[in-house]
């Protein structure tokens, strides 16, 4: 397509867009979220004792809210364009803590007394960050329902991870940067991609911003040569406002990486967090502290799921499976039996039976229409609550709440040269991938996104995983 042609299409697909007007979404909904925090607050104070505090009241601190707005800003949450979710956890848990804090603070340096009150703002700081996470999500998708995407981008490259970045941008319900328009001058490359033309000419990034005011560029052309790199950086890409260098997305996927100079020299510096001791401290305290809590709440619900496995078919209520966990170490996973007895004789009986069900099952090591899973059994598969016995794995060190999948050892060879690397930490009972598209993921995406959770962990990203993985349970995509 020549650019003379790109300026009908583009004129009549998109309209005027700018992180201004994200931003002011995004605080909208933020707003509502402080508003819906203190009101949360002030109801279950009263709601304890109705004479504690006047209800209605609450409405009298909402002149505090510009200040919670302002620190958001401080904590750069906002446009909140392609902001990661880990990140985004963060600054609203920072932020909001620092924000009620202060009023907490400023209420009792006038009063000198603890009231009810400040318990209320107690509560409301615990409840904020879930509800601000939660209006974000929705205003996320709101803007995704009536077409307003996100800030118009060029993007560098028409290749593997040119593609793949299109594909993530185009597939993302988070607001961020719409792809509309690649740049590659080898023509071999097509047409268009996924609807989005390709100009086979990276010098028009300057033409692109004149006509079309187009602030943002992504260069994803990790196997360009240096000298071509340089020369279209400085001609071409530095024509726009902004622009993003993608690495090669399977050897660096770190959002906390940092610059460093040597003497003039730049290198991106990185560090391997799960290797850290008091971050492997941090994360095992995390886990048994949410294990022992929830694992009380949720008791009498484990027993009616008992109760009912026992009562479906022949068997034991819980079944051993051998897993590759830590280092490739095995051990023995639990989950509430959703087969019927000798399912692993049945199998290969169907595998060596239906050569379609065998491609299935050595793609992805599962079956959609599973004829050896009972009634209950297809219930607690799609929702996943076969997996909770996993808890006991948990407790006894052998898994963490968040990590890559546990795995067979047929699966081993489908990681290839990344096992070892990925499996250098616990698997996880839920993890990067499972809340990110579960079964309908490939090895190769498996691979990346548990690359990404290695290279990028916080215990800010195992918590907004863990905060996630309700959602993709009652969705239940990708489970069987």
């Amino acid at each position: 397509m020549t650019l003379e042609e790109y300026d009908g299409w583009y004129r009549a697909r998109y309209r005027r867009t700018s992180s201004a007007l994200i931003a002011t979404a995004m605080i909208i909904s933020d707003i509502i979220g402080v508003m819906l925090s203190f009101g949360s607050g002030f109801f279950l104070v009263n709601l304890y004792n109705m004479s504690a505090i006047n209800f209605r009241s609450f409405v009298t601190y909402w002149p505090y809210i510009p200040i919670f707005i302002l620190i958001f800003q401080i904590m750069k949450l906002y446009p909140g364009v392609s902001l990661a979710p880990a990140d985004e956890l963060r600054g609203f848990t920072i932020g909001s803590f620092i924000s009620h804090g202060g009023i907490i603070f400023s209420r009792y340096i006038e009063d000198q007394d603890w009231d009810a009150i400040s318990v209320a703002f107690i509560i409301s700081f615990g409840l904020s960050i879930l509800i601000l996470m939660i209006l974000r999500d929705f205003m996320h998708v709101l803007l995704h329902k009536i077409h307003f995407r996100g800030i118009p981008a060029v993007v560098y490259g028409a290749g593997e991870n040119g593609r793949l970045l299109v594909d993530r941008l185009l597939a993302s319900t988070r607001t961020g940067y719409e792809p509309v328009v690649i740049l590659d001058d080898d023509s071999s490359s097509g047409e268009e991609y996924q609807g989005i033309p390709i100009i086979h000419d990276t010098k028009a990034g300057p033409a692109l911003v004149k006509n079309f005011n187009i602030k943002m560029a992504i260069v994803a052309m990790p196997n360009l040569n240096q000298v071509s790199m340089t020369r279209m950086i400085n001609y071409s890409v530095s024509a726009f406002r902004y622009n993003v260098l993608i690495p090669d997305f399977f050897s660096i996927n770190n959002i906390w990486m940092s610059i460093r100079d040597f003497d003039g020299v730049l290198g991106f510096a990185t560090s391997h967090r799960l290797k850290m001791y008091w971050n492997l401290v941090i994360k095992r305290f995390m886990d048994l502290s949410f294990v022992s809590i929830g694992g009380l709440v949720i008791l009498p619900f484990l027993l009616l799921i008992a109760l009912a496995v026992k009562l479906s078919s022949p068997g034991p209520v819980l079944y051993g499976h051998t897993r590759k966990g830590r280092d490739g170490k095995t051990f023995t996973a639990y989950k509430f039996r959703s087969m019927v007895q000798n399912a692993d004789k049945m199998l290969s009986e169907l595998l060596a039976e239906n050569p379609q069900l065998r491609d299935e099952w050595e793609s992805s090591h599962k079956l959609k229409n599973d004829p050896r899973v009972t009634g209950i059994g297809k219930f607690l598969r799609r929702t996943s609550f076969d997996e909770f016995p996993q808890l006991i794995n948990i407790l006894k060190g052998e898994m963490s709440l968040v990590g890559p999948r546990p795995v067979v050892e047929a699966e081993k060879e489908k990681y290839g040269e990344n096992f070892e690397r990925i499996f250098s930490v616990k698997p996880g009972l839920t993890g990067l991938w499972q809340v990110s598209g579960r079964s309908d993921t490939d090895y190769v995406e498996r691979v990346s996104y548990d690359t990404y959770y290695l290279q990028s962990w916080s215990v800010w990203l195992d918590v907004w995983i863990l905060y996630r993985t309700p959602e993709a349970i009652f969705k239940g995509k990708g489970a069987y």
